[in-house]
């Protein structure tokens, strides 16, 4: 028997990194400090534990990038992938998921591995022997941290991700929500009837930016300083850049057709289901650091909303990553100290999807490495191997920031001939990624 592989973390990218090591043949401990040690966003201590939305994002593999991610990541048989698949609920073209029972599949099926055993203890410091993981996510412990930190010699950078709130499904005043995907999307009727839509006049609007602006918001402590990342801002954040930029945002009222009025709304509220009973929605886009007192009396502003109950209400937390440039080599190995290996959101990539295939491909390096050869990472022209090379010295490391796959990311496209037209040039990048990716996993 090879070595162990210990993981400390039982998030997305954690959870991934056990299953595609274990399944290699190699034997893992997962180290995960909760329930035992709770952070500010969990609720359980349930591996892959959605905390903020429950969406994966596009599912459309052919002209998106993320699509394109989801469809690399099922290819190298991603455990994250198939669960969120088991667990889909409606959501247009999206891929959102049940939470509860999505991260209830993946303890059982990490559980039932026979090489996987988990470990729950809170790590403190990165460790001196053995191989390890460190795929901590945005919540890390102050403790290993402040270990990260002394090791690297460098600051952790930080930045603030906000929590959307949740509604009981039968508190919405359907007399005047209706429920549509935007512009009908979807193969069948439940997926292009996915979302709640709560129309608001010109006058409903720009009262609710007010209000929105005027709000009580949840104050940093002392010595929190940090940006927010730019794909996951609070509303209230939105609205001070313009009194407009909601509506062009997550409030845009494109897409839609209200069947209780001929006007066009001014502004559109969405509501995404989150959960397979369809008794609790999110508000898409509605991250925010509002006290918990304003945001009932803010959200009661939108019609649908006025008697609404809220199964959670939105908040604010920190989010820690290294200058994974600097610090990384292109096997996701600490240069300093090459027995340890980031993943996931701590490596400064953003999103539930990207996360977990950092963990892919952490998992398959480091128990490719305990059976004695090297595993090249995914050519730059596959969505995970656009996102390693960013992390691990593409990106400018003095403006380093977290980051989403998006095909900025890609080598271009070959344009002899002329230029294509967006869409063609995305299916461009999508087809040569698929066969690139197809010959790596070979």
């Amino acid at each position: 028997m090879t070595q162990e592989l210990h993981i400390i973390g039982g998030g997305m990218a954690g959870s991934e990194a056990a299953w595609q090591a274990a399944e290699m043949g190699v034997r893992v401990v997962i180290h995960e400090m909760r329930p035992n040690v709770a952070t500010f966003a969990h609720r359980t201590g349930n591996f892959a534990e959605m905390v903020c939305s429950n969406s994966f994002r596009s599912d459309d593999d052919e002209r998106n990038a993320v699509g394109l991610l989801h469809w690399e990541m099922r290819a190298a048989n991603g455990l994250i992938m198939a669960i969120a698949e088991a667990h889909r609920l409606p959501a247009g073209g999206a891929l959102a998921v049940d939470r509860d029972p999505f991260s209830v599949a993946v303890t059982a099926k990490l559980n039932a591995h026979p090489l996987i055993s988990a470990s729950f203890e809170e790590v403190t410091e990165l460790p001196d022997q053995g191989n390890w993981i460190i795929a901590t996510g945005p919540l890390t412990s102050g403790a290993l941290a402040q270990s990260i930190r002394a090791a690297t010699g460098a600051d952790a950078l930080a930045f603030f991700d906000a929590i959307a709130p949740i509604v009981y499904a039968e508190s919405v005043d359907m007399s005047v929500a209706w429920m549509q995907s935007r512009y009908d999307k979807g193969e069948t009727v439940e997926e292009q009837t996915a979302y709640m839509n709560c129309p608001m006049t010109k006058d409903e609007y720009y009262a609710f930016i007010d209000a929105l602006l005027a709000a009580e918001k949840t104050e940093f402590h002392e010595g929190e300083t940090a940006g927010y990342f730019d794909g996951c801002l609070p509303i209230e954040v939105m609205a001070e850049r313009g009194r407009e930029t909601l509506r062009f945002g997550p409030m845009k009222p494109v897409g839609l057709t209200n069947p209780h009025e001929a006007m066009k709304p001014y502004a559109v509220v969405q509501l995404r289901r989150d959960n397979k009973l369809g008794t609790l929605y999110n508000i898409v886009g509605f991250q925010t650091k509002m006290k918990y007192g304003a945001q009932t009396a803010v959200f009661k502003m939108i019609p649908a909303l006025q008697n609404a109950s809220f199964a959670r209400l939105g908040g604010i937390h920190r989010n820690t990553f290294i200058n994974s440039p600097t610090l990384l080599d292109d096997q996701m190995r600490l240069k300093s100290r090459p027995n340890i290996r980031f993943a996931g959101q701590i490596t400064g990539v953003e999103g539930y999807v990207e996360s977990s295939a950092m963990g892919l491909l952490a998992g398959r390096m480091a128990a490719a490495e305990l059976l004695g050869r090297t595993l090249p990472p995914p050519p730059p022209d596959t969505a995970m191997g656009a996102l390693i090379t960013h992390i691990t010295g593409g990106a400018e490391a003095k403006t380093f920031q977290p980051m989403n796959v998006n095909f900025g990311l890609f080598p271009p496209i070959d344009a002899r001939g002329g230029r294509k037209g967006r869409k063609d040039r995305y299916k461009a990048y999508t087809d040569r990624a698929k066969e690139s990716f197809t010959e790596w996993l070979s």
